[in-house]
């Protein structure tokens, strides 16, 4: 699986938990951190914590670990790391307070439908 079925995937499954504003940034030549961001929201600590370990769960069985997954504690920002995928998993206050999106503006935006 390649980075941006990667992060479709990742789309894709937090979509099956009913996630917020799904979009997907492509950092390629942008930045040597990764190919592509994945952020969602949710409502709730549990909401997003549910998508994380769905995503999680799911990729696994895939073959495909996460390096790191930060946040999952509190639930407000919950960030994990595949490498070529980083995926952000936001409530609503801290998606607004950072706004990645903005930060990566620049960056093409990869269309997510909203249906899993």
């Amino acid at each position: 699986m390649n980075s941006l079925e990667k992060s479709e995937a990742c789309a894709r499954l937090a979509l099956e938990h009913k996630a917020l504003d799904v979009v997907i940034l492509e950092l390629i030549g942008t930045t040597s951190l990764t190919d592509y961001f994945l952020v969602c929201g949710g409502t709730s600590e549990r909401h997003t914590q549910a998508m994380a370990d769905h995503i999680e769960y799911s990729l696994k069985q895939r073959g495909i670990v996460a390096r790191g997954v930060e946040g999952r504690t509190r639930g407000r920002w919950i960030l994990m790391d595949y490498g070529d995928v980083i995926v952000h998993i936001f409530q609503e206050a801290e998606r607004a307070f950072y706004d990645l999106e903005a930060l990566w503006a620049d960056c093409p935006r990869i269309p997510v439908t909203d249906a899993p």
